[in-house]
């Protein structure tokens, strides 16, 4: 496993994170706390020192602790990073909102308590808003609580989760040099943080972490146009209607575009975010160790090629989500 600088705070961390809000009973249907557990172990074995996790990420928390309290001792650095869920409960963060309704600091520290007592942890690598809004930049009283808690030991760095497929929502955030670190959807469909917000986190010196670089498994080369979801799994909304039909057309294009194999997609699309200089982790979801062993074989550092690039660059799709 290979290590990144996460932007200029001083933390290293594995090029191929964990992604944990499909562990245990969740969102995802199907995840056991076993096989998450096993995952998670597998995961540290093999090199991975970045755990993702959430308030809003039902046991998550309480899994992810359990695994790094039993770790403990045994001379490994795992970092671990949480969110903060925005007190008034909208998502994503609409313009207009005053911070002290979605991220007063009294709510950010009863959150925070809150993840430290399900983890049963002593303090967070990585504390994180779960939404954002560049309204929000230098009003409130968010940062100050924010920095209180770094000076109170009880998180080391702070950053935010950028809004689904806006990455624009955040570049205030990062000029004014108040955040360690991003976290932002970004893949072979939705290239657009290479735009502006990947050049402006490297020239602050932010940390990107990148979520959702399998378009949920749409580049996985696993969805085709007969692919279903149970009710009461998200991904039944995500990829709703004709939405697998168009994901299997386009994985098709690119598969014969770049002359792979379609079960070469997900080492592809790893393999493209990892070859952005911004980045500095990938966070897919991995809910069993057979997912760990093929995400982390892939924290190798090979990038793809400048040809390969460029052809994946045609490859944006622009799209109306959830709708």
């Amino acid at each position: 496993m290979r290590y990144r600088e996460l932007g200029r705070s001083g933390l290293s961390v594995s090029e191929i994170g964990y992604g944990a809000w499909g562990i245990g009973e969740s969102s995802w249907v199907g995840a056991t706390e076993d096989e998450s557990v096993r995952a998670l172990h597998r995961a540290i074995d093999l090199g991975v020192n970045f755990i993702d996790t959430a308030r809003g990420y039902g046991e998550s928390e309480r899994i992810v602790g359990r695994v790094v309290r039993e770790r403990a001792g045994s001379g490994e650095a795992v970092r671990v990073a949480t969110k903060v869920p925005p007190k008034n409960g909208v998502w994503p963060a609409p313009s207009g909102i005053d911070p002290a309704r979605a991220f007063p600091g009294s709510h950010i520290r009863e959150s925070l308590e809150t993840s430290l007592r399900a983890s049963g942890l002593e303090r967070f690598d990585l504390l994180q808003f779960h939404v954002w809004s560049d309204d929000w930049v230098g009003r409130g009283d968010w940062l100050e609580t924010v920095d209180d808690l770094k000076r109170e030991g009880k998180i080391g760095l702070f950053g935010v989760s950028v809004n689904d497929h806006r990455p624009d929502t955040a570049l205030d955030l990062v000029r004014s040099g108040a955040v360690d670190s991003v976290q932002v959807i970004y893949n072979v469909f939705d290239q657009s943080p290479a735009d502006e917000l990947f050049p402006a986190c490297l020239e602050h010196g932010v940390g990107v972490v990148v979520r959702v670089a399998l378009d949920e498994g749409g580049l996985t080369g696993g969805i085709t146009a007969g692919t279903t979801f149970p009710q009461g799994d998200w991904r039944h909304r995500y990829f709703q209607g004709d939405r697998p039909a168009q994901v299997e057309r386009r994985v098709d294009a690119i598969v014969a575009d770049l002359g792979i194999a379609r079960d070469e997609m997900a080492e592809t699309a790893l393999r493209f975010v990892l070859s952005s200089p911004a980045v500095s982790t990938v966070i897919p979801g991995m809910r069993s160790v057979r997912n760990v062993e093929r995400n982390t074989a892939l924290g190798d550092g090979r990038a793809l090629t400048a040809e390969q690039l460029a052809v994946l660059a045609k490859h944006r799709w622009q799209r109306n989500f959830y709708s």
